[in-house]
This record gives C-alpha cells, structure tokens and sequence, in this order.
C-alpha cells in the first residue's frame, strides 16, 4: 500500500507542478487553496501555492532546472503525509483536478481511478447483520474472430519521390518477413515537416501482406499533448502500451497492470506469438521506443523522430536520415499538387518555388494548396511574394496556425531547453546558414565548449544539421523561424550587437588570413591591438590554410559585409572589405570582389561623414581612396571601363592632401593600369610617378610592383632593351626580401618572357613563361597564371611544332577562366575547339 501512495504522491505532484506554469493555474490555484487547506488556513495554502508557481516561474526564465526538481520532491513529500493519513484524500484530488484541468492531470486521474485496487470492492460504512460484496462486471465477450489491428493512417494524397529511403525500408523491415529472426527496428529522422511521417505511412501500406496480425500505430505527439509537458516520465510510454495491450487481438481494458514494467512485460508476452508493424510516429526518447518493440520473430518497428535517436543504433536500430528534397524531387511534388500543366506552363516559377521552400514538403504543400485554392494567383506571383524574406514564413501559411511552415516548427522549438532555445534564436540572426562552433559562440556570447554543447541538442531535434566538417547548417526555413521567435523574445538591440561581435570574430580571422598570405602588404586598418590577444589558427602546424578558408568562408563574409552595413556598422565594414580583398588577389571572384569593394566604399563614405575626430576622418578617408582604387580592378575586368575610370578620378582627389604617400603611390600605380588599357603613352608617367612616391616613402615592395608594372608599359610602348632592365630590376628586388614575395616576382618572369619574345628569344620566351606559370600555379595565383598560359600559347602557335603546349595551356587557361566567371572563358575555348578543325 505505501508503495502504491507513493506512486499516487509523486504523480500527484507532477501534475501539481506542471499547472504551476501552465495557463490553467489561476483558474486551478484558487479551488487548490481550499483541499490544502483541509489541515491549515486556506489563505496560507493559497500563498503557498503562490510561491511554488513563482518560484518555478523565476527558475524557467533562467533555465535553472534543479528548481523544479525541488519543488516537485516538496509537494510529493507533502501529498505523501496527506494520503497516508486520509487515502480517500487522493480520490478527492483526483476529482478536484479533472474538473479544474483535465486535460493536465489525465495521467494522475486515471493512476487513481485505475491503478490501485483490482479485486473486490468492500462497502463498510454501515454493516449490519454481515458483509456486502460489490463485484465488478467483466465484459462480455464478443464471439466472433479477433479484429486485426489495422491502425497506421491512410495517405490522402498521391505519394511521391522517396524512392531510395522506401528500397532501405523494405531491405530493412521486410527481410525477416518469414517470421524467423530477430525483431527489426528502422528510425527515420530529419528536420520537422521533412515527410518522415508521410513515408512512413507510404511503407506501412505497401507491407500489409508482410504482417498477417497486423500493424499498430501510436502518436506521442498526441500523447504529449494530451498528458501535458510536465506529467510523470514515462506516462507516454505506458499510456502507449496499454493503447497497444487494446489493440492486440483479445485485448481490453479488464487486466492492464497499472506499472510500466508490467504493462511491459505483458505486451512482450501477449506479441510473442505475433508477427506485426508497430509504428511510432513523433518519437522523442529512446525508452519510447525500447519498451514498445514486440517480442514475435519478423515483427518491426518503424519509428519516426526529429531528434537523431543515436542511443538506438546501439541497440541495433538503423537510423535512416530523411533530407529535404532536391530540385526534382520538390518539382515532381509540385507538379503532384498543382497539376503537370500548371507547372510547365511556369517552368521558371515553378523551380523557384522550389527553391524558395528549400526542398521541404510541408512548404509545398502549403504553397501547393495556396495555388490550388486561388485561381487568381499565378506561381510567378506567388514567387515574386515569397522572395521576400521578411515576408516568406507568413506567405507559407493557410487559414489557421496548424496549417503553416511555423507552426510545424512551433512544437520543437518549445521542447528545447531554454540555453539550446536561446542560440536557436540568435541562429536565426545570424548572416549566413553555415557556420562553424565558433561563429556559434560569437553569435551567443558564450564560450566554444557551451556553442558545441547546445549544437549537439538542435542538432538531435534536427533543428540543425551537422555536416561533417566541423560546420554546421541551418536550413532557410528553420532560420527564418528562429528569426521570427528572436524577433519576438530577444531585447530589440542583440539584433545589431549580435552582427557587431560575429564582424569583428570574421575580421579578426580574415587579417590573421591576410597576414599568412602577404606581411608587408598596405592597409589602411590599424589592427594591432584587435589581433593581440587573439589565437591564430593559421599559425598552428594542424591550422586550415588561409586561401582555402577564405575561399570556404566567401559566401559568409559577404553574407557578414551586407547585413553589418544594414546595422551602420561603418568601419567595421570597410575594415572587413579591405581585409578581405587578399581573396580575390589570388582568385579572381568578379562578382564578389566587386560587390565586397562597393559595400566597403559605402561604408567608408559612411564614416567620414560620422567621423568625430580629426585622425577618424582622415582614416576612413584613406580608406576611401584605397577601395576605389582597388574597385577598379574588378570593374575593369567586367568590362565597366567608364565606371573604373571614374572610381579611381575620385581615388586621386581623395588622396591628393593625405599625407599618406604609400597609398598615393598605390593609387597612382592602379591609375598607370588603368592607362593601359586607353591612354598608353600616359601609363609609364603613372607608374614613374608611384615608383617615385613608394621609393620617397622607403616602401621597396611597393616600389618593386611599381618597377614591375612600368617595365610592362615600357614594352608596350617598344622600348623593349630598357622593359628588359627594369623588369630585371624588380624581379631582384621581389626575390631578394626577407620575405620573398614569389607571386609577384613570378609575374615578372612572364613579363620577362613576353620581352625576350619581342627581342626574338623564342626558346628563351618559353622557358621563362613556362616557368612563371608553374610558380603561379603553385602559389594559387590562377588569373595571373592563365595569363602567362595563354601568351605561352601564342608563342608556341606562332612558331610552329607545339600543337600539345598549346592544347595543354589553353585547356589550363580555359578552366581557370571557367572558374572566375571570366569573359575569356568562351573565347579561348573557341580558340581551343579551331584545333581539331
């Protein structure tokens, strides 16, 4: 009898915690007040009521969970003492609570009403002349054969893609089909509105035949909502197993043991003899699954869950991840909803519909039904709607909150723990949807081991997809979900300190980046005291190299520069530009270097314009000055020659009064390569001039570059004896630093080569320029190693007997071109392809 008190008390107190926080309490607390205060004053009771609830109140916004623990253990101690002086205080309760909540107190209701007392039943209050027994009726039985148990939902709709996941499915749960062997259990899991249930469904109705006693479904979604989220562990288990004890052939209510462990072992019992699918849709623990698997050979379970139930594999489930669908697969969904027509007579909406929804099949079914259901509204309108982020989430919605993107996310976001609910929200703000543990712990203001911590739980809810590298990825929906839940719950301010912290973390990589590449390169940013205490993770021996992280991180980066301008993060952002050029220094990304120099042009302009101090203006004015002089570069390249002209017109102007004469010798050599190209006869003045300026300035690097380009203007101006010397000159000077700088040096040697072609050294011409492109190639500097590639090839056309040099160079030149997103691509192929004819 105590045992069963104690089992009443502790549920009993469960229950009583869980409407503490819920929104049933102040209905509940007053009628609570009165059974309490059976013993003591009911004003007392009802304070003490009062405080437990704002106790746990206080605890849940902190996330101290040891809070509640406490509180429940008081309240079971009490409920305890109180049932084992008056047992018919825990039917009294019972009533009181399935008045006042029913819904919250279901489980402990029906522990008191079911789970006591078996046999029969005494009425002592008055006997007189000797005992009255009240026997209980059992159930009549219904002749007949057993029901089979046929419980999985039907699809409503057509069903398809899948394909490859339904083949595992059938290898998996349809091998021991014969009855012999072990007991065979398949988890599907992914992200919420993925289809895991759907496919689920799809597999249970093409394997009728394969379980003659049936297949049995249970929702702990249903089951969770129905017993609250704080009702006693394991109530959804064994409410689960006694649905099961009900539905298997024989079964009834008269008979269900009242423990866990005995419903249990009776449904391992009363499946031995049994070959069925057992479906369990929503599963969020493993012991939701251990105590549910039947015991007859060639039975399966065939579970679904956001979470990763990893514990399972252990125990010999195989985990079948299920991921958005790719383009033809959502297309083929769409086309399922819409109609074929409907959808080819919109190719172009259709497949950006497509993308917009990620992939994910609950968004096109919800975009699906919004077409269907509106005549008037074209896809191409509803894609042009849906472009919009801010505005995406609210137009992935039907009538009611149940029928949208977010509400399918709603359910595990409120299960998270409120750290791992806090950095999904931040997630949400975050500028990119890849990211690694650091930028994690940057975005939340916490420590790495915390970041990776909370990543293992969004992770397991599949909030979060870890990709194997180290990084992680958020999928475009989910992040606007946890941007809509920011938006509502976080200080309005995180937003811009959020993007604040996250900039300066990539700007600190980005310059230790830079610095690995080149040391004694000009920038305008003064970093030193911002990258003195921090790690550099390019200097450690097992460290990522630098080119091949900024080039990871490119998307990120210009993802960081756009949104940090949004928020007025001026220096900042043009520190961020100015740092990140070293990128496309060595590939030549047109489009993204551009927009980065634009962005940080913007931003400079910005901040001279907020500039407080005298050194601020004339920081961010030289920052000026050196994006537009380094967006020339890529404007050139792209064709917009006007453009270019006029970014470095206003360059020259911005640095004519700066006392800076490494950056005015820089403009003026970024001037000499723009009159290159329209003003030949006036390039050599540009580059004497900055040669002058760099040498005034005991700038020898940049003196050497600027030796370098006027040698090239010189040849092209046909002075090839005096080109010759002064390209010598620079080459000398570039290998001969104490840090070497075999990039540059090495662009010398081609344009040594390109010389001793105009002097008639042919075989010397080649030997240089294949020379230069080897050191070009291993130093990733491609744009400038296609270069020499193609002036190799015109040599060894020319000449005559080097079909395979040229076939080979400009095969090289073409991919690296390719790459870029270069114009010259499709001219040299052309040029490659006229050697076959």
């Amino acid at each position: 009898m105590e045992a069963e008190l104690a089992a009443l008390a502790a549920s009993g107190a469960t229950t009583l915690v869980g409407l503490m926080v819920s929104d049933s309490w102040e209905r509940a607390k007053s009628g609570l007040a009165r059974f309490f205060g059976r013993r003591d004053s009911g004003e007392a009771a009802e304070e003490e009521l009062q405080a437990a609830s704002e106790e746990l109140g206080s605890a849940r916004a902190s996330g101290d969970t040891g809070v509640q623990a406490d509180v429940q253990a008081r309240w079971r101690q009490r409920l305890e003492r109180m049932f084992q002086e008056d047992p018919r205080a825990a039917e009294e309760l019972a009533r009181l609570l399935s008045e006042l909540a029913p819904d919250a107190s279901r489980a402990f209701v029906n522990l008191v009403s079911g789970g006591v007392n078996y046999g029969l039943a005494f009425q002592g209050s008055h006997i007189h002349g000797g005992i009255t027994f009240n026997v209980q009726p059992t159930p009549s039985s219904v002749s007949g054969p057993p029901v089979r148990p046929d419980q999985v939902p039907s699809l409503a709709v057509r069903f398809s893609n899948r394909v490859a996941e339904l083949a595992v499915l059938d290898e998996l749960l349809g091998a021991r089909s014969d009855g012999s062997g072990s007991v065979d259990v398949g988890v599907l899991d992914g992200l919420p509105g993925v289809g895991k249930t759907t496919m689920a469904w799809r597999w249970a109705a093409a394997a009728q035949g394969l379980f003659p006693d049936g297949q049995l479904y249970v929702d702990f979604a249903a089951l969770r909502d129905e017993s609250g989220p704080m009702t006693a562990v394991g109530a959804d288990v064994s409410e689960a197993l006694a649905m099961c004890l009900r539905s298997l052939p024989g079964g009834s209510d008269n008979g269900i043991p009242s423990s866990l462990a005995e419903r249990t072992n009776l449904f391992r019992s009363r499946s031995a003899d049994l070959r069925i699918l057992l479906v369990l849709d929503d599963v969020n623990q493993p012991a939701q699954v251990r105590a549910l698997i039947p015991k007859g050979p060639g039975s399966a379970v065939l579970v679904t869950s956001q979470g990763r139930l990893g514990e399972l594999a252990m125990d010999g489930a195989r985990l079948i991840s299920v991921k958005p669908l790719d383009a033809h697969g959502g297309l083929t969904l769409l086309k399922d909803r819409c109609g074929e027509e409907a959808a080819e007579a919109e190719p172009d909406a259709a497949e950006r519909l497509v993308e917009l929804c990620g992939g994910l099949p609950v968004a096109l079914q919800v975009v699906a039904a919004r077409l269907v259901n509106d005549d008037s509204l074209t896809m191409t309108e509803l894609a042009a709607e849906l472009d919009d982020e801010a505005g995406r989430l609210a137009g992935m919605a039907l009538e009611g909150e149940e029928s949208s993107v977010s509400a399918v996310l709603g359910p595990s976001y409120r299960l998270l723990p409120p750290d791992a609910a806090r950095l999904y929200r931040l997630l949400g703000w975050l500028p990119v949807g890849i990211f690694d543990a650091g930028v994690a712990a940057v975005a939340a203001d916490i420590d790495a081991r915390s970041a990776k911590r909370l990543l293992g739980v969004l992770t397991k809810a599949s909030l979060v997809e870890a990709m194997g590298d180290g990084r992680y990825r958020v999928h475009d929906l989910v992040r606007l979900h946890a941007r809509e839940r920011a938006a509502e719950e976080e200080q309005e301010t995180e937003q811009a300190a959020l993007t604040e912290r996250v900039g300066t973390h990539y700007l600190i990589l980005i310059s230790f980046a830079d610095r690995a590449l080149r040391r004694d390169r000009l920038r305008i940013a003064e970093l030193s005291a911002l990258l003195r205490d921090a790690d550099d993770p390019f200097a450690v021996a097992d460290g990522p190299p630098p080119l091949e992280w900024l080039d990871t991180e490119r998307p990120a980066i210009l993802a960081v520069l756009r949104t940090a301008l949004r928020h007025g993060l001026h220096t900042l952002v043009w520190q961020l530009a100015e740092a990140f050029t070293v990128l496309f220094l060595y590939r030549r990304y047109l489009g993204a270097w551009k927009e980065s120099l634009q962005l940080g042009v913007e931003a400079a302009a910005a901040a001279v314009a907020s500039a407080d101090t005298a050194g601020e203006i004339e920081e961010a004015t030289a920052a000026e000055a050196r994006l537009r002089s380094l967006l020339s570069r890529p404007l050139l390249d792209l064709g917009e020659n006007d453009r270019a002209g006029a970014e470095l017109d206003k360059a020259v102007a911005l640095t004519e009064t700066a006392g800076h004469l490494v950056l005015r010798a820089s403009v003026q050599e970024f001037l000499g390569r723009y009159r290159d190209l329209f003003e030949p006869s006036r390039a050599v003045e540009a580059y004497q001039h900055s040669l002058e300026l760099n040498e005034q300035a005991g700038e020898t690097r940049g003196a050497a570059i600027a030796a370098y380009f006027l040698g090239c203007a010189q040849d092209t101006q046909g002075d090839h004896v005096e080109a010759m010397a002064t390209l010598r000159r620079a080459r000398q000077d570039l290998e001969s630093r104490a840090e070497p700088d075999r990039r540059m040096a090495a662009r010398a040697t081609a344009a040594i080569g390109v010389v001793r072609d105009h002097l008639g050294e042919t075989e010397e011409a080649i030997r240089e320029l294949r020379e230069a492109a080897r050191v070009l190639g291993e130093e990733e500097a491609t744009h400038y190693e296609a270069q020499a590639l193609v002036h190799l090839a015109d040599i060894a056309e020319r000449t005559g007997g080097h079909e395979g040099l040229v076939r080979d160079c400009l095969s090289r030149a073409v991919a690296i071109h390719e790459a870029a997103g270069s114009r010259l691509a499709e001219t040299l192929r052309r040029r490659l392809g006229e050697l076959d004819r």
